[in-house]
C-alpha cells in the first residue's frame, strides 16, 4: 500500500461520466465526498466529463439550483488515469454505460489498481438487463415476462417483434437495456403508442427491453454487502412510494422532483421480508457481485415477489434508498463508506 505520509490510504473517487446518469452520479460523489473520513483517507476528486475527458474535480456543487443535477466541468486539471496506479483503491461511482456496465472496472484491471465494487463480468451483466433476467431465472428467480428487441430485429423483424411483444397483453414497460434511473422508460397504455415509446428508448440504447406491467405492485429494494470473508449479507428490506401523478418510479420523481418517499423499513409480513433477503443474496452470488449492490423486487397484490433488476453502483447519496436500508441495518453513511473501502484495500489483484 502506498499510504501518504500521515499513514492515510491514497483513495481516487471517480465520477461523472459519459452516460445519462452522469449528474445523479455527481451527486452520489459529493455525498461521499463530504462523509468519507479524511483522517483515515487522503482524497482526489477525479471528474469525467461528458466528453469523456478526465479531469481534477472539486465535487463541490453549492450553486446548484432545486430541481436540477450537477456535472462535471471541464475546465479542471487535466488527469491521466494512467495516474490510477498511484492510488490504493479507486472508488467509482460512475453510474450507467461506461461506468457500471464493466468498461470502466476493465481499464482498472488492466492497471493493477483496486477498486470498490464488482468486476467486469458481475458489472456487465448487472447492466443489461436482458442477461440479468436470463441468468436469475437460471437459478429459479422469478421474472416479469418480457421481449427483448434488438436493433437487427428492429430494423428487419418488427412486424413478428410487435406479435412477440403484444403476447404480453398491455399494459406494458419500455426500457433501455443498459440504462438505469429510470431514464428513457415509458409506460404503453395503447398500442399506438408502442413504437414512440421504442424508438425514445432507443435514444438511450438501440437495445430495448419490454416488460409486461404488473397490477398492484409495490416496489422493494433490498442491499447487500460483502464482509471480509466474501459472504454476502442482506439489509433490512425498504419500499419505493410514488405520486400517483407519475405512475411509475420516473427519473423527475426519483431526483428532480422529489415526489417519490423512500420508506425503511417496508411495511410487509416478514416472511415477505425473509424471501426478499434470501433473493437478494442469491441474485448478488448469481452474477458474481463484489462488495455491494441493491436488488429490486415487485409485490404483487397476492404477496407473489420478482426480481427486477440490479444495480451493482447504486445511488449513493446520504438520502438514497442504499445507504438508508444500511443506516437501518446498524451501518451508518460513513461506516458504509469505510466498509467497502476497507474491502476494496484486501481484495487481491488480478483473477480472484
Amino acid at each position: 500500500m502506498s499510504q501518504d505520509p500521515g499513514g492515510r490510504l491514497r483513495v481516487a473517487v471517480v465520477f461523472g461520466g459519459q452516460s445519462s446518469e452522469s449528474g445523479v452520479s455527481c451527486l452520489t460523489a459529493q455525498s461521499v465526498m463530504a462523509n468519507i473520513d479524511r483522517e483515515r483517507y487522503d482524497v482526489t476528486p477525479v471528474g469525467i466529463t461528458a466528453a469523456g475527458e478526465w479531469v481534477i474535480e472539486p465535487a463541490d456543487w453549492t450553486d446548484i439550483a432545486p430541481g436540477s443535477l450537477p456535472a462535471v466541468r471541464a475546465d479542471g486539471e487535466p488527469f491521466a488515469w494512467e495516474r490510477l496506479r498511484e492510488f490504493d483503491v479507486v472508488f467509482p461511482l460512475l453510474h450507467g454505460p461506461w461506468g457500471e456496465d464493466g468498461t470502466v472496472q476493465g481499464l482498472f484491471e488492466m492497471a493493477g489498481v483496486r477498486y470498490v465494487g464488482a468486476g467486469v463480468l458481475a458489472s456487465a451483466v448487472a447492466m443489461d438487463k436482458p442477461f440479468t433476467k436470463a441468468l436469475l431465472a437460471s437459478v429459479g428467480l422469478p421474472q416479469v415476462p418480457y421481449v427483448t428487441v434488438t436493433p437487427r430485429q428492429w430494423a428487419l423483424e418488427r412486424d413478428r417483434t410487435f406479435d412477440r411483444i403484444q403476447a404480453l397483453r398491455l399494459p406494458v414497460f419500455v426500457k433501455p437495456a443498459r440504462a438505469g434511473s429510470s431514464s428513457g422508460v415509458a409506460r404503453v397504455d395503447a398500442w399506438d403508442d408502442l413504437e414512440p415509446a421504442i424508438v425514445a428508448a432507443q435514444e438511450f440504447d438501440p437495445k430495448v427491453l419490454v416488460e409486461a406491467a404488473i397490477s398492484d405492485n409495490r416496489e422493494l429494494e433490498c442491499g447487500v454487502l460483502q464482509k471480509a470473508d466474501g459472504t454476502a449479507v442482506p439489509s433490512v428490506v425498504g419500499e419505493v412510494r410514488t405520486s400517483s401523478s407519475h405512475g411509475f418510479y420516473d427519473f423527475e420523481s426519483k431526483y428532480l422532483d422529489g415526489t417519490s418517499m423512500n420508506v425503511v423499513p417496508a411495511d410487509i409480513p416478514e416472511t415477505v421480508a425473509d424471501r426478499i433477503r434470501d433473493y437478494a443474496v442469491k441474485a448478488f452470488e448469481a452474477v458474481g457481485g463484489e462488495g455491494f449492490a441493491r436488488v429490486d423486487f415487485f409485490l404483487t397484490g397476492d404477496n407473489d415477489l420478482v426480481v427486477n433488476e440490479i444495480n451493482t453502483i447504486p445511488g449513493f447519496t446520504a438520502f438514497s434508498m442504499f445507504p438508508l436500508l444500511w443506516e437501518a441495518s446498524g451501518v451508518p453513511y460513513s461506516e458504509l463508506i469505510d466498509r467497502l473501502i476497507t474491502l476494496a484495500a484486501e481484495r487481491p489483484l488480478g483473477l480472484r
